[in-house]
């Protein structure tokens, strides 16, 4: 009965070393280049993201010392000032209008942040022009408004936005699930002669139109919830046998940062294994219960990042992050 139980115990060792073994990041490749920052949004207004739902207006839940903040995301200065606080690429969302246009936009509705109502999708551009992007932000629960006239004019189309000296990435984010849309912003890049892949452009949203992006541009990184959810889920057990599931293949694995342990063979195991299938690596912030997830906060959160980490980092507040990354 000792020598069974001898045996078993044996066996189990053994079998915990070849998985350590298997999964070491000692003896992996040395991963080339640095990480690079995805600033969320632009430079933004900072907003309590407790308790957000899919559709809550998040514009009235700015959080308090931004009221002189004249900055706005999906903006042309909002993109500029990521740029120069160290942003690699730059997220923006992306709307068409009316009249067959296509603007920075967030939201379904321009109800929330503007003095304008109605769906965004049903505006022109010249309606959408008129607007007053700062209208709706408080950070008193709608009792003052203290940026109000200071975004009239500020919603850019993307012709605009790719015009403004840059020279960065940006990673678009369709909002809705019409895969036409991935059509559109392609052929408003092609007009404007942006090559996305020589660019390091990126796309996500919906299936529909991100996976239509990578059949319009062969080898782009484009990506859904759905697919990442796939790939990060498979990953997080198949990784410790060693195998690279085939839901990553061409695709993108999403680390929170306080789930990092979880992953096999993080980092240079699982960057080197990733990287053999076409995958991209992205870091999120921390997660916490049912809060929605979000990009880093805190300039301090980049000392839990690994220094050979070289893929992509979101980031919710560049202002912070991006000067904390050059101390």
């Amino acid at each position: 009965m000792k020598r069974r139980l001898l045996w078993g115990l044996g066996g189990l060792w053994m079998v915990v070393l070849i998985i350590v073994l298997l999964n070491s990041s000692r003896w992996a490749p040395n991963p080339e280049g640095q990480l690079k920052m995805i600033a969320h949004r632009g430079v933004h207004h900072i907003y309590d993201l407790k308790g957000v739902g899919r559709d809550d207006c998040t514009a009235i839940r700015m959080l308090p010392g931004q009221e002189k903040r004249e900055i706005f995301e999906n903006t042309i200065h909002s993109i500029r000032a990521a740029v120069n606080r160290q942003a690699d690429m730059v997220e923006v969302d992306v709307a068409p209008t009316k009249d067959g246009r296509m603007v920075l936009f967030h939201d379904w509705t321009v109800d929330c942040r503007t003095d304008g109502k109605g769906n965004t999708r049903d505006l022109t551009l010249a309606e959408l022009k008129a607007l007053d992007v700062a209208y709706g932000y408080s950070s008193d629960g709608g009792k003052t408004f203290p940026l109000r006239g200071k975004g009239i004019g500020k919603i850019p189309t993307v012709e605009e936005a790719i015009a403004s000296e840059t020279f960065k990435p940006f990673l678009f984010n369709f909002k809705s699930k019409n895969p036409d849309e991935a059509d559109q912003l392609y052929a408003i890049l092609k007009a404007a002669g942006r090559d996305p892949l020589k660019e390091g452009d990126g796309f996500y949203g919906a299936e529909a139109p991100a996976n239509r992006m990578k059949i319009l541009i062969p080898g782009i990184w484009s990506w859904s919830k759905p697919g990442v959810k796939a790939c990060t889920k498979d990953y997080a057990w198949m990784g410790w046998l060693g195998i690279t599931p085939d839901s990553c293949k061409d695709g993108t694995l999403v680390v929170p940062l306080n789930y990092q342990w979880a992953f096999a063979g993080w980092p240079n195991r699982t960057l080197a294994r990733m990287e053999a299938v076409g995958a991209r690596v992205m870091i999120i912030g921390p997660v916490k219960g049912d809060d929605p997830t979000s990009g880093l906060t805190h300039g301090d959160q980049l000392a839990d990042i690994p220094a050979s980490f070289n893929g992509y980092v979101m980031v919710e507040d560049i202002s912070t992050v991006g000067p904390a990354l050059v101390r």
